[in-house]
């Protein structure tokens, strides 16, 4: 397969990136994940926002947003209507290793693009649920950035897979905050709960769709923030997110939230996949 690399498509076995990249010895970039479903990317406007706040955000500029259309496009027609995932990552560029950043204008952002197949996560996984861990929140405070930096992301992913869990849940001073890819939802007499957003949460491009479409089926949302204990007191428990959609949660730290996948998050989870034209 293909990717697309500083403007150029070259086999993926042939790509290659310099040493001296910033995103390789600094995690000096940024990035998104879009899901594509039956060839068509979800939410690109919203993604391209989100990416245009976190290249702002860590002063990386010189990158033409809108230029990455034509180069999606030709990525995702190497899949046709398989269910896909595009990955875009922009780091500051090639620059001999030094803390400081170059200059703006000195170097050129390495642009990366490509597309991999989905496997949807099984029916009856949804049906079941998922069991995640609670495990402090020791990550920088500026989780709003959707940064290639994410060590503290992969150790705590790697604890509840040693755990047996699906995911970890970020908490901070006793209050929860997201998943380590994916926000976190409660439900609590049919009104869903989600943490506000904060420079400790990620905007997730899914946690907006849900409150949308939830808000849209006249179902309530608060947008405040809930402890560990509610959350182990909820009706339902789910996690969204790109390729995760609406994930739902039944064991918090080995503590039975609910038996199976809850109405809500069923319900949900159908509006997201019709919206994403698969109904």
């Amino acid at each position: 397969m293909q990717v697309y690399l500083n403007g150029q498509y070259v086999d993926e076995s042939e790509a290659v990136v310099s040493i001296d990249d910033r995103g390789f010895l600094f995690a000096d970039g940024v990035y998104e994940v879009v899901h594509v479903y039956r060839g068509q990317p979800f939410e690109w406007d919203s993604h391209m926002a989100r990416l245009q706040r976190s290249l702002a955000g860590v002063g990386i500029a010189g990158v033409d947003l809108k230029g990455l259309q034509t180069p999606r496009d030709s990525l995702i027609a190497q899949y046709g209507r398989k269910e896909a995932a595009l990955y875009i990552q922009i780091t500051r560029g090639v620059h001999r290793r030094t803390h400081a950043p170059p200059a703006p204008g000195t170097v050129t952002p390495t642009v990366l693009m490509w597309v991999r197949p989905v496997d949807p996560i099984p029916n009856e996984t949804v049906m079941a649920g998922v069991s995640v861990i609670t495990v402090p929140d020791d990550r920088w405070a500026k989780v709003w950035i959707k940064s290639i930096g994410l060590l503290s992301n992969v150790l705590a992913k790697g604890k509840a897979l040693e755990k047996g869990a699906y995911d970890a849940v970020f908490v901070r001073d006793g209050m929860v905050m997201e998943a380590t890819s994916a926000n976190v939802f409660r439900v609590v007499d049919g009104v869903l709960q989600t943490a506000p957003v904060t420079n400790y949460i990620l905007p997730g491009i899914t946690r907006q769709v849900v409150i949308d479409l939830a808000r849209g089926a006249g179902y309530g949302v608060l947008e405040e923030p809930f402890t560990v204990d509610e959350l182990l007191n909820s009706d339902e428990v789910f996690l969204s997110g790109t390729l995760t959609e609406v994930l739902p949660v039944t064991t918090v730290d080995g503590q039975v939230v609910g038996s199976a996948a809850g109405a809500v998050a069923r319900d949900v989870l159908a509006r997201l996949h019709q919206r994403a034209g698969l109904r």
